[in-house]
């Protein structure tokens, strides 16, 4: 149910990326949040209008069915999509909502790096959120760590490909919704097939 949830802004972050005119400035979203909009680019602003909304309705949900409570990620990927949305909606420009995912997944990246550095157990990240299911030596894990790292490290350099390179950012809003999913569920299931030898038993 939760995972289902982290899906619906997505949703209809896509839907009014997709089916808002680009020229229209005066969406229904726009004068409810007092924006002038855009010259072309009013698709992407009521979007992001769209998404701030409903991330902030889904994680207020989860806020209360989590006992008032949210997890790191979540507080993460919450904050930086209002900040950088409310900066898009705000200038009017959509360079820093275009630029909020390459930021999140260097900001991942970078805590899978530092992890072995901190706590109490100094274990990489990878080793505390797979432990109980693994069975690796520390090198094992180092190394498994550094390829979460590199797997975010290439989603963000994707995501500014298609933001910013490939054919002025046409597709973005496509892999903004479903590409780096795709991404990210093919580098899961590589990393469970190779690891598959490495699976505590039920004993263990």
């Amino acid at each position: 149910m939760k995972a289902l949830l982290d899906f619906v802004p997505l949703i209809i972050f896509f839907w009014l990326y997709k089916t808002v005119d680009p020229k229209d400035n005066n969406h229904p979203l726009l004068q409810w949040i007092g924006s002038a909009g855009g010259v072309d680019n009013n698709h992407i602003l009521v979007a992001t209008t769209g998404l701030i909304i409903s991330m902030l309705v889904v994680y207020g949900a989860l806020f209360v069915r989590q006992k008032f409570h949210l997890d790191k990620q979540q507080w993460i990927v919450l904050f930086m999509t209002v900040i950088f949305g409310g900066i898009t909606l705000m200038l009017s420009d959509d360079f820093y909502i275009r630029l909020k995912a390459a930021i999140l997944n260097f900001v991942f990246a970078g805590a899978f790096i530092i992890s072995p550095y901190f706590g109490k157990d100094r274990k990489p990240l990878i080793q505390r959120l797979f432990g109980p299911i693994l069975n690796l030596t520390p090198q094992g894990w180092k190394n498994l760590n550094y390829a979460w790292a590199a797997m975010f490290v290439g989603m963000a350099s994707l995501h500014i490909f298609f933001a910013f390179v490939f054919m002025d950012g046409k597709y973005w809003g496509e892999f903004t919704a479903f590409g780096d999913m795709i991404v990210m569920f093919s580098f899961i299931i590589i990393q469970f097939i190779i690891l598959r030898k490495h699976f505590k038993s039920a004993e263990e």
